[in-house]
């Protein structure tokens, strides 16, 4: 039972942590391109609830959509909350099944590589202000910062997932 409270804490703080991370990537984007800090996230709302997909109408000033703002990042974070319990589903099977360290491993890389393909496939229509670059960088630094509070929790966990056979 401890464990799987746990598990379910730490899952959602890492989920917590990844969504934060991807949040604060592309505000700093977006600062850095002068387009104002929720350009990404207005873009996004607007793309997944408004239904916007003509990008030559994206090149030019947007009005924030707030409704569509709140309703992307509740997407975003209800997503990024799934994946982290999953992740720590995923360890918490490694670190009760040492014959399952490999099959884990390949399933939390497999689930990186599964993330950038569903949201570089589901944002191809506004590939010119959304580059695919953006969002391999944007999840890499969400698995970072959020894999980094896990092995902190965990201690031995690193060597476990990363250098068990």
């Amino acid at each position: 039972m401890q464990h799987d409270r746990r598990t379910i804490r730490d899952g959602l703080v890492v989920g917590f942590i990844g969504y934060v991370s991807v949040a604060l990537f592309y505000s700093v984007f977006d600062l850095l391109a002068s387009r104002g800090q929720l350009y990404t996230v207005n873009l996004l709302g607007k793309a997944a609830f408004r239904g916007l997909r003509d990008p030559s109408v994206l090149m030019f000033a947007q009005d924030y959509d707030m409704r569509a703002i709140f309703a992307y990042n509740a997407l975003h974070l209800a997503i990024a909350l799934l994946i982290g319990l999953v992740v720590t589903s995923l360890v918490g099977i490694a670190e009760r099944t040492p014959s399952r360290v490999g099959l884990v491993r390949i399933v939390i890389i497999a689930g990186f590589f599964v993330t950038v393909t569903i949201a570089g496939a589901l944002t191809t229509p506004i590939r010119p202000l959304l580059p695919m670059w953006s969002i391999v960088a944007a999840n890499a630094l969400a698995a970072i910062v959020a894999g980094s509070y896990l092995l902190r929790r965990r201690p031995g966990l690193w060597s476990k997932l990363a250098l068990a056979s």
